[in-house]
């Protein structure tokens, strides 16, 4: 797991995957291999312009979601992620994936709220798929920024399962609370 978190970091986005998907194969009944799959491949297409290699990463960020959700259901950093693969799809094209997606957003994010209230990827994801929601409506963003800051709270004192348990967000979330005006 490690030389592939490695790889990933050195931005070796297809080696990285490669490497979760054969520690997948030899460990069928852990989760977090398939998340990190999902993961690289949602974090790689965000940005991606080319929409055939778009949609080769999210189909298969979705395929190994699933499983991951599979061996562990009521996960509420598999919603997330999931959330996330949604989320890089309607960042591509929110005319086409918006009305469909969204609304399976907002359930994710409430099912994970439910599942891990105080897991700061949680209340980081809720709030700030809140707060792109708000902006495209033209509302105000500001009701949400209290959900950034005390996702900064769970984040100071989150402790991951194991080294290789979801402990990303933090940098994400000190960017976002720049833009709240309090």
């Amino acid at each position: 797991m490690q030389k592939a978190m490695d790889l990933w970091s050195e931005q070796k986005i297809v080696e990285a995957s490669n490497m979760f998907e054969r520690i997948a194969t030899a460990e069928m009944d852990n989760w977090l291999p398939y998340y990190y799959v999902a993961m690289v491949n949602t974090t790689a297409s965000f940005g991606e312009k080319d929409e055939k290699k778009l949609k080769q990463q999210l189909e298969k960020a979705k395929e190994y979601i699933d499983i991951a959700k599979n061996i562990s259901p009521d996960n509420a950093e598999i919603l997330v992620q999931e959330a996330m693969i949604n989320t890089a799809w309607m960042a591509f094209d929110s005319a086409t994936y918006g009305m469909t997606l969204s609304g399976k957003n907002f359930q994710l994010y409430k099912k994970a709220a439910e599942l891990a209230p105080e897991n700061p990827r949680v209340v980081f994801g809720q709030a700030e798929w809140n707060m792109g929601a708000a902006r495209y409506f033209g509302k105000d963003v500001t009701p949400y920024c209290m959900d950034i800051k005390k996702s900064l709270e769970l984040f100071a004192t989150f402790k991951p399962e194991s080294q290789f348990h979801p402990n990303w967000g933090q940098e994400r979330a000190e960017q976002v609370v720049k833009d709240c005006k309090s």
